[in-house]
């Protein structure tokens, strides 16, 4: 036994340490790569070999394969907490863990592409956490139409999006939500509005949030778009979140909300046909608006944290 463990050991030490490769050590060793292959997987089996792997972001990768295989989700970001935490700091957290993904995947985009952005607190963080990267030249296009003064308003975090990736920032001249659908309509025969929402679903990727019907976490009714009453009576109707300003139910469906005929902006059916699309958003009161979001197929990426996934996992299983 103590023979075998020192064999196992050496060949671990001129792989892992001296950084040798596989052919090397079987050529010293006089035995076949399959052979150092075996050994280095025993190695790690036995314990011999113990890796230490330090994420600058903690990160729970068992629940994101949860996510990935239960949601049929391409990627998930899921902060690891200690079960603590105020609602800005684990917000700041999760909009870091997902701009690791923005990184990546608009690192591989070719100089001209375009990027959607839509509005929320997740989109916020996530655009705040981004480096500049001006080199980049993508451009960044408005997913839904203005919402006000607010600071995660989304011609705000579009400019400063473009800004860090050196592209140009294309407005969607409109506001979100009007009165009437014909209003609505109205607009969308406008020229400089069409344009937009055809740039709109053009985009590779789309960065959105996950709002929900609460009165204390609403942007909506923070915005000032929509009354308490209004509020209440899309509760009623079984609407739990909306993304991009489209209001869903629990299992995703959205046709039978009056007010999504108001809304300018992309569609839902426009969103799960972008190539890449990831949403942010945490919390207990968003847990609803997460699962339908998720059973909408509103996103492919998901980045939230332990603690939200766990709700939402939960709720799911219990229904």
């Amino acid at each position: 036994m103590e023979h075998r463990e020192e064999l196992l050991a050496t060949v671990a030490s001129l792989y892992y340490r001296l950084n040798q490769s596989q052919g090397e050590i079987a050529e010293r060793l006089d035995v076949s790569i399959a052979t150092i292959s075996r050994y280095l997987k025993e190695a790690r089996e036995r314990g011999i070999v113990q890796f230490n792997i330090r994420m600058p972001i903690p990160r729970d990768f068992e629940l994101e394969q949860k996510f990935i295989k239960r949601y049929g989700l391409k990627d998930a970001y899921i902060l690891q907490t200690t079960g603590e935490g105020d609602n800005a700091s684990l917000l700041a957290g999760i909009g870091q863990l997902a701009s690791v993904y923005l990184e990546h995947i608009i690192g591989s985009f070719p100089p001209g592409a375009s990027i959607g952005v839509a509005w929320g607190t997740g989109v916020h963080a996530a655009v705040s956490a981004l480096p500049d990267h001006v080199a980049h030249s993508v451009d960044v296009v408005q997913l839904l139409g203005g919402v006000g003064e607010l600071v995660v308003d989304s011609p705000d975090l579009g400019r400063t999006v473009a800004q860090k990736l050196g592209g140009r920032h294309y407005d969607l001249h409109a506001p979100v939500l009007v009165e009437r659908a014909t209003s609505r309509n109205l607009f969308l025969q406008e020229p400089v509005v069409l344009d937009g929402i055809i740039r709109a679903r053009s985009v590779r990727l789309a960065i959105t949030g996950i709002g929900c019907v609460t009165e204390d976490a609403s942007s909506f009714l923070r915005a000032g778009l929509i009354s308490r009453a209004d509020l209440a009576a899309l509760r009623q109707q079984g609407a739990v979140g909306e993304t991009c300003g489209r209001f869903y139910d629990m299992h995703g469906r959205h046709e039978q909300f009056e007010i999504n005929q108001r809304i300018i902006g992309i569609e839902l059916d426009d969103l799960r046909a972008i190539p890449a699309s990831v949403a942010v958003a945490r919390g207990q009161s968003k847990v609803p608006a997460i699962l339908g979001a998720l059973r909408g197929g509103f996103m492919r990426v998901l980045a939230t944290d332990d603690l939200t996934a766990r709700s939402v996992y939960e709720i799911d299983h219990s229904a």
